[in-house]
């Protein structure tokens, strides 16, 4: 069984052609290996306030819980990660819920969030909201999350085609988000792991302004290392209006590694846990 996922990361953030500043909020670890990506939504500067308190109660909760998962020897690693990443979105929504309390000016703000976090031969996608996570498989680009928004369930519904979705004034209402309710109801599944796999998150500013294919085609050119591709998934989206904050993470498989111990020694000597 391989212990942990060899990655190379890219990341990229952008206010895009008409926002005034930017509401997305990224973090990567490529020692530890997860990504976070959160969409902020509210007036005034709310959203941007929503979505850097998820990515860094996300971020700081995995960086202090995942070196004592990996230390400790479990018969059910890939459950008990699970729980963490639950545990850390948890812990996000409630520091949101907190802050909107005691600052007025930031009540009804909320934010998606989307988590990837990889482990052995797998990774583990948590997500709220509309904020995507996609795969690229020898060629083939799949979304590999949910929308949680008023147009997925009229698409799940039969109600409106995927085709004419695309233009629909419903694109961005979204039925779940974090931050503004107390309880809080997180997808996450786990997915198997392929060397030279390419996963992509991203924020509806991007998905809303490039195609399938065009992203397809973007991940898939032998020409561009994983920044270059990053950088251009950013520009397409621009090219194509940048109606909203743009953000994108890419993660490739470059192996799976199956020399745990002496991988994770590494991580914990860094960390100075070891």
């Amino acid at each position: 069984m391989a212990y942990h996922v060899v990655l190379e990361l890219a990341a990229k953030t952008d206010t895009g052609q008409v926002r005034s500043h930017n509401e997305d909020f990224i973090a990567i670890n490529s020692e530890l290996g997860f990504v976070i990506l959160a969409d902020g939504m509210g007036g005034y500067s709310a959203g941007e306030v929503a979505s850097s308190i998820a990515t860094t109660v996300v971020q700081e909760t995995l960086e202090e819980q995942l070196p004592l998962h990996f230390k400790e020897k479990m018969s059910n690693r890939s459950k008990q990660l699970q729980q963490l990443v639950l545990e850390a979105v948890d812990r996000a929504n409630g520091s949101i819920m907190e802050a909107a309390r005691n600052e007025p000016q930031f009540s009804g703000m909320g934010t998606t969030v989307v988590v990837g976090l990889f482990h052995h031969d797998t990774v583990t996608f948590a997500h709220v909201g509309d904020s995507r996570a996609y795969r690229f498989r020898q060629g083939a680009l799949e979304q590999i999350t949910r929308d949680h928004s008023l147009l997925q369930e009229q698409i799940d519904a039969g109600l409106i085609t995927p085709e004419a979705a695309q233009n629909s004034p419903n694109k961005n209402l979204i039925t779940r988000a974090v931050g503004v309710d107390y309880e809080i109801e997180i997808e996450i599944h786990d997915h198997a792991v392929k060397p030279g796999d390419i996963y992509l998150l991203c924020s509806d500013g991007l998905s809303d302004m490039l195609t399938d294919p065009e992203i397809a085609a973007i991940l898939g050119n032998p020409k561009m290392n994983l920044d270059a591709a990053c950088a251009a998934l950013i520009e397409g989206a621009n090219k194509h209006g940048g109606k909203d904050n743009i953000s994108a993470i890419l993660a490739k498989v470059v192996a799976i590694d199956t020399k745990a111990e002496k991988f994770f020694g590494r991580v914990l000597k860094r960390l100075g846990i070891a």
